[in-house]
């Protein structure tokens, strides 16, 4: 296992003034699957001592379909949507007014912030989202996160609050995610495995051997699980922050991870920060489709930091128009890379393997040399 110094902790603890709490389903709710109150209250008290500390927090809070249960009388999370929507409509309010109440007794508001996947994806409302976030936060406005679910459908929802966190962090540029769930952490072995594990302390990169650790959502009222938690930290991590797996009824573990104190998994930045229009490109777009390339061109985009051209470009899957976004794939099959394309599909299907002096020839024209500029792409393996 890796551990950190009390120095590193320190050191990293001193410079995070932006903090984005998740809160899972288990945390908040009892065996009966109704809303525990007082478990609410804990978290809440110790979120306001962060904002009172001087650091900005916001909560990305799930329990809106539990507490939506227990006001339909349901026992079980529903399979179908319309019941899922309808339970996410009854819980949110009673979520949102349950921690406008706690707040307000330590003195702070919150804001109520519903999002789907295409409130951050498309550029110009992922800029007013930022916006938004930036003011409340510099009024000393507590934002509560959750998906819009009662609207959201496969194609605009993020899928679970553990990414959803993750992109919210990566929006607000947080120097530090704590995902707090029922378990101490990323353990050696998932749960239910023979001979059992340890607990992970630290991550200083995900790997493949880091997310076969983490197991599956053993939860009716939950949608995540440890796999969740671990890619919604890898992403943290690639934008170059930090994140924190803990477990989320530890006494005063808010308080305790920002002391300093090694709880939980700490998974560790990737050295330089990734800049706000790198990030939107990287994480917050669906792609469109996918530029399978030749290993030249892997090596240049890789290995030398430069602009994919039309040359290296060996097939192109999908159907997009210009400026979407695509995954580049290399020869052996593995995504290296996210990328804003600079010409349609249509196009790059005429002019793939052509060198950029005959594109003017094959198309009638030439805007651009390059299929994909390095600005507007973002190298997405371990280690790169």
């Amino acid at each position: 296992m890796n551990h950190s110094t009390p120095a590193q902790r320190r050191d990293w603890v001193d410079h995070t003034r932006r903090v984005v709490v998740k809160i899972g389903s288990r945390v908040l709710v009892d065996e009966d699957h109704l809303l525990n109150e007082d478990q609410v209250a804990s978290l809440v008290r110790q979120m306001a001592k962060l904002r009172g500390g001087g650091r900005e927090v916001i909560c990305v809070s799930s329990g809106a379909i539990a507490a939506g249960l227990s006001e339909l009388g349901w026992r079980d999370r529903p399979r179908d949507l319309p019941s899922l929507q309808a339970a996410a409509a009854i819980g949110q309010a009673r979520l949102i007014g349950l921690y406008r109440e706690l707040f307000a007794a330590h003195g702070l508001s919150v804001a109520q912030v519903l999002l789907t996947h295409a409130d951050l994806r498309a550029r110009e409302r992922h800029l007013n989202a930022r916006n938004t976030f930036n003011r409340l936060l510099g009024c000393g406005i507590v934002p509560i996160v959750n998906e819009n679910d009662t609207v959201a459908v496969d194609e605009i929802r993020v899928g679970d609050n553990d990414l959803l966190s993750a992109l919210v962090a990566c929006l607000v540029r947080a120097q530090l995610l704590v995902l707090l769930t029922d378990t101490e952490g990323l353990m050696s072995q998932p749960p239910g495995r023979p001979g059992g594990g340890g607990l992970v302390s630290v991550v200083e990169r995900v790997t493949p051997e880091i997310h076969a650790m983490a197991g599956r959502s053993g939860s009716q009222i939950a949608t995540g699980g440890m796999q969740s938690k671990v890619q919604a930290a890898e992403m943290v991590s690639r934008a170059g922050e930090r994140a924190v797996i803990a477990h989320g009824r530890t006494p005063d573990v808010l308080q305790r991870i920002l002391a300093g104190e090694p709880l939980g998994t700490v998974v560790q930045p990737r050295p330089q920060r990734m800049g706000g229009r790198k990030r939107w490109i990287a994480f917050f777009n669906h792609p469109r489709g996918q530029l399978h390339i030749d290993a030249g061109a892997a090596r240049a985009l890789v290995g030398e930091g430069r602009s994919l051209l039309a040359v290296g470009v060996t097939a192109v899957e999908g159907d997009f128009d210009r400026g979407a976004p695509v995954r580049i794939i290399d020869p052996g099959g593995a995504e290296i890379a996210r990328a804003l394309v600079n010409y349609a599909a249509d196009a790059l299907r005429r002019i793939a393997g052509c060198r950029s002096s005959q594109i003017a020839e094959i198309l009638g024209g030439c805007e651009y040399e390059e299929v994909v500029h390095r600005d507007n792409l973002v190298l997405s393996s371990p280690g790169r």
